[in-house]
């Protein structure tokens, strides 16, 4: 099993200031699609909405998965893996107030196919920590391009 989680603030200096609201909208988007967010991901389509999220056909780095997401208003979002040749669970977080606001990617994933420490996990590790490190910055990037956006700035008013 594979498991890793880094925070970042969400704040830093140089970059419009975010709040709450702002965030969880990016996250709402990237659970609906992904594809501005994660670099990677070829392909990310619903295929269902449920009450409190939706299911989604994803292909990250070649390989085709579905997901199911929840989503925790304004605190976090969580995606199980549901198919593919990885098992496991990822959660986006948004931690502290408006004034420590931080965003914090977590996940436990295993390869479908292979025992742990196998060499190929020890590979995917690799990979996988590269990329949702990656995903962090790539996702506060895009929320950030999203509220300097004007188009934005009417869509929340």
């Amino acid at each position: 099993m594979i498991y890793v989680t880094k925070e970042v603030a969400v704040n830093a200096a140089g970059h419009p200031r975010l709040h709450r609201g702002d965030v969880w909208k990016g996250l709402v988007m990237k659970a609906e699609n992904a594809l501005p967010f994660v670099p990677g991901m070829a392909k990310c389509d619903v295929v269902e909405r449920t009450a409190n999220g939706l299911v989604r056909d994803i292909m990250f780095r070649g390989e085709d998965a579905r997901e199911r997401i929840t989503l925790h208003p304004e605190a976090k979002v969580v995606f199980v893996r549901e198919s593919g040749n990885v098992d496991g669970f990822i959660v986006n977080e948004v931690l502290g107030s408006d004034d420590d606001l931080r965003l914090r990617f977590s996940f436990a994933l295993q390869l479908v196919d292979a025992p742990s420490d196998s060499p190929e996990e020890n590979e995917l590790r690799q990979v996988m920590e590269r990329d949702y490190v990656k995903a962090v910055d790539a996702t506060l990037g895009a929320i950030r391009k999203m509220v300097a956006d004007p188009q934005y700035a009417k869509a929340t008013v």
